[in-house]
């Protein structure tokens, strides 16, 4: 009787340590995965700064010519609302340039306003934005360049 109350109290005893041993095993596995998205999106929001400041200064140098920023981009260029132009590059999930957005999970939109809005101070004015495929905005930030 006693071997028996024995080996009942070490099954009670290894069913606790596997208990244990399953709780934290949860809670790492959360927290990993918590630090994997998190580190996703760091990335993300670092390449979409990279690509944004690069956008930026190309048109800053280019003193917002349209023609002259979308060829240096290698994006699709099309006409917006009230007289705007619209640059829009496509990226995949590495951040390489793609043609169109059939696979493409980042997208940079750069928006040139008409130029005689603010002719008299004779600057360009224009709005650029970084996002996920989805819609969900990385980076925004508006521009201007002198002419």
């Amino acid at each position: 009787m006693t071997n028996r109350s024995r080996s009942t109290l070490f099954l009670i005893e290894q069913l606790i340590v596997i208990a244990v041993f399953a709780i934290c095993a949860v809670a790492c596995i959360s927290i990993l995965t918590a630090a994997y998205f998190y580190a996703t999106d760091s990335r993300a929001t670092g390449y979409a700064m990279s690509y944004a400041e690069s956008g930026a200064e190309v048109f800053r140098a280019t003193g917002g010519d349209f023609d002259a920023v979308s060829k240096i981009m290698s994006g699709t260029a099309r006409n917006g609302e009230n007289g705007s132009q619209i640059l829009t590059v496509f990226y995949d999930s590495s951040w390489q340039i793609m043609n169109n957005s059939t696979e493409a999970s980042f997208v940079l939109n750069l928006e040139v306003f008409d130029s005689n809005a603010v002719n008299s101070a004779n600057l360009v004015a224009g709005h650029l934005v970084v996002s996920k495929i989805t819609g969900e905005e990385l980076i925004a930030f508006p521009l201007t360049a002198r002419k």
